[in-house]
């Protein structure tokens, strides 16, 4: 799995979710994590999540940090959420680290009642795509900010985040090559 953390900003917009995003923006032609900063507006037709395309629900932060991760062994929707549900668990993990109040709700990370994060998993025919955002700041939502965490430090946190989850998969392909297959001796 490769990791690329881009230095530039680079403002979420949805679209970062369509398949092969890492093979045009990188030439990355492999299941990737790239992490980023920027602001956050998805506008409505880029929405996947129909409960808030229904509502109407808006999907914006002026600074996020970005994870945008692309699977290419399945298209399994069900093995995406789960997926999903490990960068979360990873992301809670890192963050834990600096401030320990972090709690979670499926795919969503909280601070007291301030949600911190936004989250979408999908497929498409070639691949598993993750879009994971947190607060770097926002008035209203969780922020990086009111964990303490400013400055270079952000960037510390993002590269973090994305190297464990790098580690995570390269520890499950090895123990994909070291377990027997039940009824086989």
């Amino acid at each position: 799995m490769e990791c690329i953390i881009i230095d530039k900003r680079i403002d979420y917009d949805g679209s970062q979710i369509s398949s092969l995003w890492a093979y045009n923006m990188a030439d990355v032609q492999a299941d990737s994590i790239i992490g980023f900063r920027g602001a956050c507006d998805v506008r409505i037709e880029h929405m996947i999540d129909l409960e808030d395309k229904k509502q109407g629900d808006i999907i914006f932060s002026t600074d996020m940090l970005h994870f945008v991760i692309e699977h290419f062994d399945s298209t399994d929707l069900k093995l995406v959420y789960a997926r999903q549900r490990l960068f979360t668990s990873i992301v809670r993990e890192v963050l834990s680290l600096r401030y320990s109040d972090i709690t979670r709700n499926g795919d969503d990370l909280f601070i007291g009642e301030k949600k911190l994060t936004i989250s979408i998993a999908s497929t498409s025919a070639v691949s598993q795509k993750i879009h994971f955002g947190i607060n770097v700041f926002h008035d209203y939502y969780g922020s990086l900010e009111d964990l303490g965490i400013q400055g270079d430090e952000v960037a510390v946190v993002l590269q973090e985040i994305a190297e464990a989850y790098v580690r995570e998969f390269d520890d499950i392909e090895k123990d994909l090559r070291k377990s027997r297959p039940l009824d086989v001796i």
